[in-house]
């Protein structure tokens, strides 16, 4: 530790360094046998104070003044919760429109035959009832809804092949061939579309962190999934 100098040269003189060496009473009269302690100094031998002074200087001028920091405001969470209620609604309608198609389409269903009792309006407004008898003459259904009625079978007392998912339910469908896919494959694509914009416009996706992104994602996206597998147990 002796071995360590304690003061060094220092590189440039100023008036500061003199005034202080004089009342200290350190080092000898000579500017140019000045040595200042070894905390005060670089290792260029410049003085730490007339660098820390210089840049008090630079940064107190207009262009070197800088604003105190402002505390970032926490985002709404109106809009977030907005979207989140309205698309969990949306997802909601859609899993319920679907279920039912889409265990016929898996093949969960029960074969029958729907006699139309009568329909009312045209093309995609079109609504039918009818009676639905199972083939296996477990159950028999009235007034239930008739789905895919095609064209020119829709007068009262006609009978058309039709299947159901169960007698709890309140649809037939009459749909043959891509049409019975074609009535859950939609509702579901926009289940996982609602999904997504949940995840977008309720923050989770810009999360700090990756764990606790993922977790916040993985939530935003377990809501619509929940409630799809709901309507799918209901309708089973």
């Amino acid at each position: 530790m002796d071995a360590v100098p304690r003061r060094v040269p220092v590189r440039q003189q100023s008036r500061w360094h003199r005034d202080a060496r004089r009342a200290d009473g350190d080092g000898p009269d000579d500017d140019s046998a000045f040595w200042a302690p070894i905390e005060q100094v670089h290792w260029d031998g410049t003085p730490v104070r007339q660098d820390a002074a210089g840049e008090r200087d630079r940064g107190s001028g207009p262009a070197g003044r800088h604003s105190p920091a402002r505390t970032p405001r926490p985002p709404d969470p109106l809009p977030g919760l907005t979207a989140l209620v309205l698309l969990s609604l949306v997802v909601a309608f859609f899993a319920w429109v679907s279920a039912g198609p889409f265990w016929l389409a898996v093949g969960h269903a029960r074969a029958g035959t729907v006699v139309v009792d009568g329909c009312a309006g045209a093309g995609l407004n079109q609504r039918c009832r009818g009676i639905f008898t199972a083939d296996d003459g477990r159950f028999v259904a009235h007034g239930v809804r008739v789905s895919g009625v095609p064209d020119g079978r829709d007068l009262p007392g006609t009978s058309l092949p039709a299947r159901m998912t169960g007698p709890d339910a309140g649809t037939a469908y009459a749909d043959t061939g891509v049409t019975r896919h074609l009535r859950w494959l939609p509702g579901l694509l926009v289940v996982l579309g609602c999904a997504a914009g949940i995840a977008r416009w309720t923050g989770s996706t810009r999360l700090p962190g990756r764990r606790h992104r993922r977790l916040a994602v993985a939530a935003a996206l377990a809501g619509p999934a929940l409630i799809t597998l709901g309507f799918l147990a209901a309708a089973w």
